[in-house]
């Protein structure tokens, strides 16, 4: 967007009571939903939206719309005529919180200030309007640290550093013990830290301190972390943030006010009931800071019913409104209670399930919709594995189970540890006292997240959760010491680098490594589950319901790569309606291996003649085999595809131990046979040399024989009155003559074991789309071909001309810091590159034979986001390895419903 663009058309501020929960684009989740609040009539302090156009222009041009400053100076007018005060006025100052909120939550990425009008005049003010002069001075004190360190860049360290010297002068251990006196020598100490750090005086206009604000906000977009959280959950990077301006409401007047957070279902596990979090005499950031330990949310009936049975009543409403989980903030004040916030929580893959499911018992949404509030990587993650409930384990505390999972590794206790052992292959579990936004990146590095603050809805416990790491907060028997980097408890000491184990589902901390179990939703997916608890019957209940009818729905068909009949019965097992890919070459590994290293070395017709028909009855043996365990479902066969010198010696040991042998007079014939021949297969890109297809033209019989040996093993099958379905693949075609020829000689090998055995076989022929040029020329390659599947993995690596095994280590890493890759194109399909190559010869190839069976057999078969591109293009069947197949299923279902769905990010 331009900064010139008509601001007669262009409206930059919203009212809350001008928007709805349908504007996230506009208005971004926070200020979209505190208008829907609003228009329900829920209590929610007044204020005013500015919208994400006003962002993108202002992080597009360095300067905000000329129109923006105009507008919220109308609606702030507006604002103080409603709250009869005016922003910082001295004697009865009106205070605002200027707050973020994208489209999708980032819960901590961006920046919020509170208490805005507050300065050395309007203070004195607040106390008398108040009175209270110890509530008036921390609110000040809190708007320095906070306008301090996000808005002027002050490290906020020394701000903690100047409250901790408070609290021990006072020997106390909470802020909350720090009197008015105290509170009043820490905001001008916070000012001296402000005047040293940023070089200029705290301001004292409180519209300059609200524009500051603002900008900081839209600043805070591009911040290293919220680019770093953005990319980790795949969130465009050009939506911007809207800025929220609220009226304050205080949580921080006493015992009889307070802030907390709450859930209308437990978003770890989906079970109804109360939870959340509660913190009296405190403002929302104390809660999601975890610097205070909160007391649950439960134990608000005590302390004020009036409030929280109202709370009860409008969290019901919410969840009935929203037909969800909702995330709910909210602040008391002197028995007044007031909405902050309310979004779609963020929940663990185990509740998304089951509370999907009761939703729809509940008549709230039906089954199409439940489908939408899963995903593949929620379903991945409740097949990791747990702890064994059996084995002998070392108990150190328990916390609060706030994101589940099975975590075991080194303890650290910072960041640049966590990464740094990360990247060396360590794994780890970072261990806090609580987390911060800084915190990110080690919390991605990390397998678990434990602090000793916080509870489910701290910072730790909410980013985890979306990304799915487990974590434990809350285990305040852990003292954690992260300068002398250990944790205590009585006499028992774990010191860095010590392994630990972190129970996510009940908050255990164990010592030392605890053994792991295959997870119950693997159990019932293999058909092997046996009753255990409860609860793992309820979540594998809901599995099973969203999962049969994800299969009632979907179009596209799973298949499996499998290469042996044991991983064949696997992938049935999970669900898979065939084999899309069998890589014949790992059936000459081990023992075979001699016999490929003699048709290597073979000088004349007989000699590889020979070894053709040693390797026959092997292969041929393999294939009966996986018709067997895949009777009845389609078995597509890859003829031999890689270098033959990836099956001889490696050159440097081969020539080190011939060289040897020599010295010692003591020469081998064969070793050196062997190395004449690896010299003589050596390639400088192997990937792009003698393999594929161009074996099968240049070494006479070799295809052949694979042909011959999958032909006989379906007649043997069909002799046992089985029913073999198999696909033959021929891989690497580049041309329609290479295939045309291959083909050629495969269906005269075919019609030869017709005739010696008189069983009429039905082989379909086609080939893999791995090469631009096959994807170009996909109308003239279907003419010979009765199917494609497309190999993504060496279709990627060709379009973008690097190898996978040589780049992800070099500078796959920098290419997603950079944001050049949101992702790797070997984990999602790069749409717009190999993705319209696949689009194209899809097109091509059906509209030469309008039969054509079309499938995808690289692992982007088995990613969430790649099968409803294929299910877009009009692919017949994904294909993944077995683990995957489970998750293809689901999103194969999720992407032919026909309903919009939520958006869960």
């Amino acid at each position: 967007m331009s900064e010139n663009k008509d601001p007669q058309v262009t409206k930059f501020v919203y009212d809350f009571t001008e928007g709805n929960k349908d504007l996230k684009d506009l208005l971004g989740g926070k200020g979209a939903n505190l208008a829907e609040m609003t228009n329900l009539g829920l209590p929610v302090p007044p204020g005013f939206t500015i919208t994400t156009d006003a962002c993108k222009v202002y992080l597009e041009s360095g300067a905000e719309p000329v129109a923006l400053r105009d507008e919220v100076t109308q609606h702030l007018d507006a604002l103080e005529q409603q709250m009869g005060k005016k922003l910082g006025q001295a004697d009865n100052p009106l205070l605002v919180s200027v707050r973020s909120g994208a489209k999708f939550s980032m819960p901590g990425m961006m920046d919020t200030v509170l208490n805005i009008g507050l300065s050395d005049k309007s203070v004195q003010g607040l106390a008398k309007q108040a009175g209270d002069d110890r509530f008036a001075w921390d609110s000040y004190r809190r708007l320095i640290q906070m306008f301090g360190k996000t808005v002027l860049d002050v490290d906020g360290e020394l701000f903690e550093e100047e409250l901790e010297k408070a609290k021990r002068a006072k020997k106390v251990t909470v802020d909350t013990d720090l009197d008015a006196a105290d509170l009043k020598k820490l905001v001008t100490r916070f000012k001296k830290i402000v005047k040293t750090e940023a070089g200029r005086d705290f301001p004292q206009d409180p519209r300059e301190q609200m524009d500051l604000a603002i900008h900081a906000v839209f600043d805070s977009w591009n911040t290293d972390r919220a680019k770093l959280y953005r990319r980790q959950e795949r969130i465009p990077g050009d939506l911007g943030t809207a800025v929220n301006v609220c009226s304050m409401v205080f949580g921080n007047l006493g015992p009889d006010s307070g802030t907390g957070v709450a859930f209308t279902r437990d978003p770890a596990s989906g079970h109804q009931g109360v939870y959340g979090d509660y913190l009296q005499n405190a403002q929302g950031e104390d809660v999601v800071a975890g610097i205070r330990n909160t007391v649950p949310l439960a134990e608000l009936e005590q302390i004020d019913k009036k409030s929280y049975d109202q709370l009860m009543q409008i969290m019901e409403t919410l969840e009935n409104h929203y037909k969800d989980l909702c995330d709910i903030e909210f602040t008391i004040e002197r028995g007044q209670l007031w909405m902050l916030q309310t979004r779609v929580g963020k929940r663990t893959a185990g509740a998304a399930f089951r509370i999907a499911t009761q939703l729809v018992d509940q008549g709230l949404i039906d089954e199409a919709e439940a489908l939408q509030r899963v995903t593949g990587a929620q379903l991945a993650q409740l097949m990791f594995p747990r702890f064994d409930d059996e084995a002998k384990v070392e108990l150190l505390g328990r916390g609060i189970a706030a994101s589940p999972g099975a975590a075991v590794g080194k303890a650290v206790f910072d960041s640049y540890t966590a990464i740094k052992w990360s990247r060396s292959g360590e794994k780890v579990i970072l261990i806090r006292r609580e987390t911060n936004p800084d915190d990110l990146d080690g919390m991605i590095a990390a397998e678990g997240i434990l602090t000793s603050r916080g509870g489910k809805t701290s910072h730790a416990a909410v980013v985890a959760r979306g990304m799915g790491k487990t974590c434990v907060c809350g285990a305040e028997e852990l003292e954690v010491d992260t300068k002398r980097r250990r944790l205590t408890i009585g006499d028992v000491v774990v010191e860095e680098g010590d392994v630990v184990s972190i129970d996510g589902s009940t908050g255990k901390v164990y010592r030392g490594e605890v053994p792991v179990v295959p997870s119950p939703v693997v159990e019932y997916f293999e058909g092997r589950m046996h009753a255990g608890a409860d609860d793992a019957d309820e979540l594998v209940g809901a599995v099973h319901r969203i999962m049969a009818y994800a299969d009632r729905v979907r179009r596209l068909r799973v298949r499996a790569n499998a290469d042996n009949a044991e991983d064949a019965l696997r992938a049935r097992r999970f669900g898979a309606q065939g084999i899309g890919l069998c890589r014949t070459e790992h059936m000459f590994l081990g023992e075979r291996r001699e016999m490929v290293e003699k048709l290597i070395l073979a000088d004349t017709d007989t000699e590889r003649e020979d070894s053709l028909k040693q390797l026959l009855p092997l292969q041929k043996q393999d294939f009966v085999e996986l018709f067997e365990a895949m009777d009845g479902l389609p078995v597509t066969i890859r003829l031999l595809d890689p270098p033959l010198h990836e099956f001889l010696p490696d050159i440097t040991e081969l020539s080190v131990r011939v060289a040897l042998a020599e010295s010692r007079q003591d020469n081998n014939e064969n070793d050196l046979r062997l190395l004449q021949a690896v010299h003589r297969l050596h390639e400088q890109n192997p990937m792009l040399g003698l393999r594929g297809v161009r074996l099968g033209l240049v070494i006479p019989g070799l295809f052949a024989m694979q042909v011959r040996a999958i032909a006989e093993a379906a007649a043997a099958r069909k002799n046992a009155k089985g029913d073999p379905r198999a696909e033959i693949m021929i891989p690497l075609v580049g041309t329609v003559q290479e295939l045309e020829i291959v083909r050629e000689e495969s269906d005269r090998v075919i019609a030869e074991v017709e005739e010696q055995t008189g069983v009429k076989l039905k082989l379909a022929i086609g080939t893999m789309i791995e090469l631009p040029r096959a994807a170009l020329t996909a109308g003239q390659i279907a003419e010979a071909a009765q199917f494609f599947s497309f190999g993504t993995n060496d279709l990627t690596q060709t379009v973008w001309g690097f190898s996978r095994d040589d780049v992800e280590a070099s500078f796959f890493t920098a290419y997603l810091e950079k944001g050049i890759f949101g992702v790797s194109p070997f984990e999602t399909i790069d749409k717009d590159g190999v993705g319209s190559l696949v689009k194209s010869a899809v097109a091509a190839g059906r509209a030469t034979r309008p039969d054509l069976k079309l499938g995808v057999c690289g692992e982007h078969g088995g990613d969430p986001e790649s099968v409803h591109f294929f299910h877009e293009v009009g692919l017949d069947y994904v294909s993944c390895s077995p683990f995957r197949i489970p998750v293809a299923r689901l999103e194969a279902g999720r992407a032919a419903s026909t309903s919009t769905g939520s958006d869960h990010r």
